[in-house]
């Protein structure tokens, strides 16, 4: 076991405490990754507020990059030195869903209490998302990682661990977008600033960004948004109607886990259309439909984890984008900021106005 710093927490809703904890070396079929960054995710806090219940005490962070600085046995796809991200995407590779091209939803469990960190004495701590990655080591399954360029920038290619995959794939993967069809995303923050380069990416015609700020709608144009209607409005999906020429959406990216999104996202359909559910309100929230309207016209609901990806296949497809000019990546990040500034740094994203907040060791 080796001494490394992270970000633990001990009490739901309280600060994260920046700590010495153990770290075990990697065994059969896993890496050890020398974090260069992190970012934050809204689902991070999420779970540091509760949300989702959990073991205690534990080590949050599923957005990260770095180098390999340790092998398990097993491991041959990779090597030290490597420059990789990492993913809570643990695949085992052979149940029916990650045989089927499903990884996301892999059926085989992963109890974080019995990974391969400990609290300074040696007590349970949960290696949550099966990351752990607020921290300046991780040990994770080698399934979870995807080699990088090593002139790549670690912040930029942290995204690609969860918030650009997830928005992006939510469009092109789990809504099966083309060419031509019209897109409303609902929640214009990471996922959603994603959500819509994906669906420039797949060639929407018209995408109509839905947010609470003026400010927020105009960051969504510089990212392919067409059109911008704020949510505030008394019937904001009249004002979309009228952006897409009269008609409903073929699909909507609802990014948020706000309840009154999910509960209006069938409002901006039209006929045939479908609703991807990607947000995560709180465990226990309920969103109400009428269902006879949605099977009249042949609406549906669509959840989408992860953007429905399989990394090994859609990040480096991700990475050429970037790399063309055709993904924007540096553009999202807001700040930087070091571990020890993490709850500031937490602080600052639940504000709302942070596209991404980046960790850099």
């Amino acid at each position: 076991m080796q001494i490394i710093k992270a970000a633990v927490c001990h009490e739901f809703g309280a600060p994260l405490v920046v700590e010495d904890i153990q770290l075990a070396a990697p065994v059969m079929g896993q890496v050890e990754v020398t974090l260069d960054a992190v970012a934050i995710c809204h689902s991070d806090i999420s779970y540091a507020e509760g949300a989702w219940g959990g073991h205690l005490p534990a080590v949050y962070g599923h957005e990260a990059a770095g180098v390999i600085t340790g092998l398990g046995q097993g491991v041959n796809r990779f090597k030290m030195g490597d420059s990789v991200v990492v993913t809570l995407i643990r695949a085992c590779g052979s149940c029916a869903n990650c045989a089927s091209g499903k990884p996301t939803i892999c059926e085989t469990p992963y109890d974080g209490t019995k990974g391969p960190i400990q609290t300074a004495d040696g007590g349970a701590l949960e290696q949550a998302m099966a990351c752990g990655a607020f921290a300046e080591k991780l040990v994770v399954d080698q399934s979870q990682i995807v080699k990088i360029p090593d002139t790549m920038s670690k912040e930029a290619a942290s995204l690609l661990s969860c918030g650009v995959i997830t928005g992006v794939g939510a469009a092109v993967n789990a809504a099966g977008l083309r060419a031509g069809q019209d897109v409303v995303v609902i929640g214009a923050g990471g996922v959603g600033l994603n959500a819509i380069q994906g669906a420039r990416i797949a060639g929407a015609r018209r995408i109509v960004a839905v947010d609470m700020t003026e400010e927020k709608l105009a960051i969504a144009r510089e990212f392919g948004a067409t059109h911008g209607v704020l949510a505030t409005e008394k019937s904001p999906w009249r004002a979309s109607y009228k952006a897409l020429g009269g008609r409903g959406a073929d699909v909507v990216l609802v990014t948020v886990g706000a309840i009154p999104a999910y509960d209006q996202a069938p409002r901006y359909l039209g006929r045939g259309g479908r609703a991807i559910m990607i947000g995560m309100p709180h465990s226990g929230s309920k969103a109400s439909y009428e269902p006879v309207m949605m099977a009249a016209v042949g609406q549906g609901l669509i959840g989408s984890k992860m953007g429905d990806v399989v990394i090994q296949r859609d990040i480096p497809w991700m990475i050429d984008l970037y790399e063309q000019g055709r993904l924007k990546l540096d553009e999202l990040i807001s700040g930087r900021w070091r571990l020890d500034q993490i709850n500031e740094a937490i602080a600052d994203t639940k504000t709302g106005s942070a596209k991404r907040n980046v960790i850099v060791f």
